[in-house]
């Protein structure tokens, strides 16, 4: 039934639109089946940059009602671990903000433990008392579930940003604990038929849509998580859901470690000549902090690691062209070997998911994943199918564009182009077709100016000022940034956490957006006041160096600016039904829309000009510079479409027609939809599902094509700013306002097309999407 736990990111970013890779999400539905889940990028998306002191308790009223005074810490000692006092346990604190800054691997067994024995007696209670009411049913579930999801949102959270081989001992311990609690709850008898009560009584018309939907969800859900299964059948569902559960979490841990322990050491500068002085100065970093101290920028040593950050450098820069061959191979073939190989994790995933749609009388596991979002599996595949047959000839171009160029430049491997010298003759050609060097942009996006610009933007476009509250609340690391939203009477109405830079030693790739959590009248510290949503913005872009702060590539520009779309969806809810407000119980496809949207803005004159300024002198960013900007934005749009087109065909394909054990290897399967989708195919031994992050260890399985059908939908929002006129400020201030009192305000509380036709007036349509991409044409 409810579910405790999301996040929003392109980690899950899509991976790399443009270059980036994967992070993780899951769906924002409450279902105990995933405990919600983060929204990552894309994989290479425009936005992938490819993707105890004391427990401040504050004087808010109504901040998180996260209370566990009602625990009685004696009658549980003897079932917790001996010399941890349940008391003093930070996760288990009244707090107003999660105490991150004390949280430790130590507290995690007994904290949760505990967590979960409060929270079974409170099932028992109210499996006791229910009525098909809301005092009876609803408020009392959204406090069981709200607990979990805040709790255990700690901990999942802090083990993305601050990993250690202790903490992850201890999730995986208590996880299937955990997950055995969710089943529970989602399969309760008492609480589905009172839902049902509620559905078939007299007064369901009279509630309210947002109250509506809950139910609706409610019951659906509760089908999707066996409560309709015999015993024995519901036995088998259990033990796959505890199976998936601890294959995900061992999956993105494989990719982790698999990430981490490439490590390439070079002494002599000239293997490494083309590399810029950013690139130049992270591999001198990553040497320091493997024992090299003397490295420098300039003398070296440096190491080349496959964090996104260096191994994209490598990929555009490096003109030895055996190193970014070195390197593409081992990162496309991270976690396919040895202890770390995730070849058998995804095998077994992908025949359980098959298991478990049977299980629910379902054909195919996609069939199960579309239950809960807008598309159907056939409208999925026809939107990618669209999409694709625009996309091709582009592509194609795009390739033979790249050999031309490679041969004027009498490159030996002109006739021959692989995998490893796409992005590094890409990189040359945009240079030398629109006078642009990424890497000579970044002093012109210093953090602290791109935070500005893009504040300055949320308060044209939604009338909100947001301030700087560091310490206001504890952080897990220093460079964490906390942040304070107002309206415009200066109330508060949200916090957020960013935390911005690369420290791939314990910290996940990609960028994503989580819940810390969410606007609710049930949980109001006062009785009167909604509690205010909190949301945290992750990212992994370059972090500063000696006296230079953190220079920004205009990728990792458009990385922030999604994820932030994210967390205003969260943040600007007015939805006061816990169950439904932010990002909660928003249909799956339709929630990357608002963070697909605010890309859009950082081509927009104004606003790059408002953050383009060169840290050292000031100056803004020339005119013609932008100029060229805004034409290289559909430069290899083509190619950029398909990849995200493949990863999407990709997924669906493993979800509908795939038979494990079956004539085919997921890999036979990868080349097959390869051959449609990429002008290039892959490399016979590209392992690249063994670090799909998205579908085997996020919450896009059967639900990659989300991003592009979210694209459609975003893409179409932003031109009602263009039909109203950008450069009309009035125009622009009041579809803003539209645009929050609709698509930021409603959250799941309505329907997602019923959201979008008030907005826009209409049904959405694919035209401004390549329109944007410059793909028109193609589809005459």
């Amino acid at each position: 039934m409810a579910s405790a736990r999301f996040s929003v990111s392109r980690s899950l970013h899509p991976i790399l639109k443009r270059p980036h890779f994967p992070s993780f999400p899951s769906s924002p539905r409450f279902a105990p089946k995933a405990l919600l889940k983060s929204h990552p990028c894309p994989l290479w998306s425009s936005s992938f940059s490819f993707c105890l002191r004391t427990f401040h308790r504050s004087t808010s009223p109504y901040l998180v009602s996260s209370s566990f005074s009602s625990l009685s810490p004696p009658s549980m000692a003897s079932s917790v671990s001996v010399g941890h006092n349940i008391e003093s346990n930070p996760l288990l604190q009244d707090f107003d903000f999660p105490p991150f800054d004390v949280v430790e691997a130590k507290h995690v067994r007994p904290g949760i433990r505990a967590l979960l024995m409060k929270l079974e007696s409170d099932l028992d209670e109210l499996e006791k008392t229910v009525e098909p009411s809301w005092p009876k049913l609803v408020e009392p579930l959204e406090k069981i579930v709200d607990r979990l999801t805040v709790v255990w949102g700690m901990v999942n959270h802090l083990k993305a940003v601050k990993d250690t081989a202790e903490l992850r001992a201890a999730v995986e311990e208590v996880q299937p604990e955990k997950v055995k609690f969710q089943l529970r709850l989602g399969q309760s008898k008492p609480i589905y038929n009172a839902f049902k009560a509620i559905k078939e009584s007299t007064d369901w018309h009279s509630l309210s849509e947002a109250r509506k939907r809950i139910v609706d969800a409610q019951i659906k859900e509760a089908v999707l998580n066996g409560v309709s299964l015999e015993d024995d059948k519901r036995e088998q569902f259990n033990k796959i859901q505890q199976e998936l559960e601890r294959l995900a979490h061992k999956f993105s841990e494989n990719v982790l470690d698999a990430t981490k322990k490439f490590e390439k050491l070079i002494t002599d500068k000239k293997e490494i000549d083309g590399l810029p002085a950013t690139a130049l100065g992270l591999a001198a970093q990553s040497a320091v902090s493997k024992g090299h101290e003397n490295a420098t920028a300039e003398n070296g040593p440096w190491m080349i690691t496959l964090d996104v950050p260096s191994f994209i450098s490598v990929m555009q820069h490096a003109r030895n062209r055996a190193l970014r061959e070195e390197v593409y191979r081992a990162y496309i073939t991270r976690a396919s070997s040895g202890d770390l190989d995730n070849t058998p994790i995804i095998n077994q995933i992908l025949k359980l998911r098959l298991e478990k749609a049977k299980l629910l009388n379902y054909n195919n596991y996609a069939e199960v994943s579309m239950a809960t979002k807008m598309a159907t599996v056939d409208k999925a595949e026809e939107l990618l199918e669209k999409l694709r047959s625009a996309s091709w000839n582009a592509a194609v171009q795009d390739v033979e564009d790249l050999k031309s160029y490679s041969k004027s430049q009498d490159a030996p491997e002109a006739d021959n182009l692989s995998h490893w010298d796409m992005s590094f003759w890409s990189e040359r050609l945009r240079e030398s077709k629109y006078d642009i060097n990424e890497e000579e942009l970044r002093p012109y996006f210093s953090f602290s100016k791109v935070m500005d610009g893009l504040f300055n933007l949320a308060k044209i476009l939604f009338g909100i000022d947001i301030e700087p509250a560091d310490g206001l609340a504890p952080v897990w690391n220093n460079d964490v940034r906390f942040y304070c939203v107002k309206d415009s009477s200066g109330t508060p109405i949200a916090y957020f956490y960013f935390d911005p830079y690369s420290r791939p030693s314990e910290k996940r790739e990609g960028a994503w957006m989580d819940e810390v959590v969410s606007r609710s009248r049930v949980l109001s510290r006062n009785g009167t006041a909604s509690r205010l949503p909190i949301a945290h913005m992750v990212c992994n872009q370059t972090p500063p160096f000696g006296d230079k702060p953190s220079l920004m590539t205009f990728r990792e520009v458009e990385t922030v600016f999604h994820e932030f779309g994210h967390a205003l969806q969260h943040m600007l809810t007015k939805q006061d039904e816990g169950l439904v407000s932010g990002i909660r119980g928003i249909e799956w496809d339709a929630v990357e829309l608002p963070s697909q949207f605010m890309e859009n803005w950082c081509y927009h004159r104004d606003t790059l000009m408002s953050i383009a300024k060169h840290y050292q002198t000031g100056e803004s960013l020339p005119e013609e510079v932008y100029l060229k900007l805004l034409a290289a934005r559909t430069f290899r749009a083509g190619s950029l479409s398909l990849r995200q087109i493949k990863f999407a065909s990709l997924d669906l394909e493993l979800h509908t027609k795939y038979i494990p054990d079956g004539p085919e290897s997921v890999y036979d399967v990868d080349q097959r939809v390869s051959k449609k989708t990429q002008v290039i195919p892959p490399l016979p031994e590209d392992r690249f599902l063994c670090s799909f992050n998205h579908i085997f260890a996020g919450g896009y399985a059967a639900g990659y094509y989300s991003y592009k059908w979210a694209e459609v939908l975003s893409a179409d929002a932003f031109s009602a700013f263009e039909d109203a006129g950008l450069e009309d400020s009035k125009a622009v201030k009041e579809t803003g306002h539209k645009f929050r009192e609709t698509i930021l305000a409603l959250g799941g509380g309505k329907a997602p097309l019923e959201v979008f036709v008030e907005f826009r007036g209409r049904e959405p349509s694919p035209e401004a999407l390549l329109r944007h991409n410059g793909l028109l044409p193609a589809t005459a």
